[in-house]
């Protein structure tokens, strides 16, 4: 069986991954930190094809526990694909950033890419087999104002995953980032859509769902000699 791990899989670009990773025949699994009622809503509509996994990725002692008891209820088995999907914002202008938001930002995206993907690449080595695929953003490959944090943070992901797709190509294992911009999902509630399409050239937001065609087609046989790259999903925004 092929497993895939999507952190923060229980809404939005989360959840449209899980789904497509199991139309393609991945077991799915589904990580998330408190809102059991919507992971379970994404594992019903992967057809039953996952499991749930809770732990909070910025906790390094709380994620190596858990997949410990994974890899322990599924002997022999491993997890060849992790999708680095968790993350939060947290904007606010930098002179009035509050300490914490800037700590919880960089902690869930690059701890949690950090505690998440090390305990699962000597699997992958031994293997000779992986897929490593990090949710990047438009912000982190231009910045955006009221979002340095946010910014940091994914600048922070698309940074190493171009480091680590060098160290491990030899042993078979791809690692890209997807940097979407604006995708109708919770995170952009509230934003002025209206205004924000002003600025894209095709006109709307994205949809979770084209975001997750190109997660899939990433973690495929046939992206084998894609490494390194960042695939930016944003209608023309920044290019």
């Amino acid at each position: 069986m092929n497993y895939a791990l999507v952190t923060g899989g229980s809404r939005g670009i989360g959840r449209a991954i899980c789904e497509r990773l199991a139309q393609v025949g991945y077991h799915v699994l589904i990580n998330y930190v408190s809102n059991e009622m919507e992971a379970q809503k994404t594992l019903e509509r992967c057809g039953g094809q996952g499991e749930l996994l809770c732990f909070d990725v910025s906790d390094n002692g709380q994620t190596r526990a858990a997949l410990h008891d994974w890899h322990l209820r599924h002997d022999g088995e491993y997890i060849s694909v992790v999708v680095n999907n968790a993350g939060i914002r947290r904007d606010s202008v930098m002179a009035l950033m509050p300490e914490d938001d800037w700590h919880r930002v960089l902690d869930i995206t690059l701890w949690g890419f950090f505690n998440v993907t090390q305990p699962l690449l000597p699997a992958m080595q031994l293997r000779k087999f992986g897929r490593i695929i990090n949710m990047a953003s438009v912000s982190g490959l231009k910045g955006q104002p009221g979002q340095a944090n946010y910014s940091a943070a994914k600048g922070g992901i698309i940074a190493a995953t171009k480091a680590l797709a060098q160290e491990v190509a030899r042993r078979g294992i791809t690692v890209n980032a997807v940097a979407p911009g604006f995708i109708r999902t919770d995170m952009t509630e509230g934003l002025d859509e209206a205004e924000l399409k002003k600025q894209i050239p095709m006109g709307r937001f994205g949809k979770p769902e084209e975001v997750a065609d190109a997660v899939a087609f990433l973690a495929s046989p046939q992206a084998g000699y894609i490494t390194g790259n960042v695939i930016s999903i944003n209608g023309g925004l920044y290019t």
